[in-house]
């Protein structure tokens, strides 16, 4: 099940579990859209693509809530512009 991190780990934008602002990479590293449109849709973290986070239904999010925990990283430029040389061309179903 998905933790739905509280923030984009770059800026900190508060990502409500309902926030169609929302996308992750398939480890679930959880950003803003400005930033990842900033990203080129390559993930700092992995080198993975983004998707939108699904919204969990309210009544799911009571049996198993959000995370609460800040999720803010030390973001490495260095390390994401090697993987934005390596796959900003290469889709990321072909990564």
């Amino acid at each position: 099940m998905l933790e739905l991190h509280p923030n984009c780990e770059k800026c900190g934008t508060q990502l409500p579990p309902n926030s169609e602002e929302a996308m992750i990479c398939t480890y679930e590293c959880t950003f803003c859209m400005d930033c990842v449109e900033e990203f080129q849709n390559v993930c700092p973290n992995c080198g993975g693509g983004f998707v939108s986070r699904p919204v969990r239904p309210k009544e799911e999010l009571i049996k198993y809530p959000a995370s609460q925990v800040s999720n803010v990283k030390l973001f490495k430029a260095k390390q994401h512009e090697e993987y934005l040389a390596r796959y900003k061309d290469i889709r990321p179903a072909d990564r």
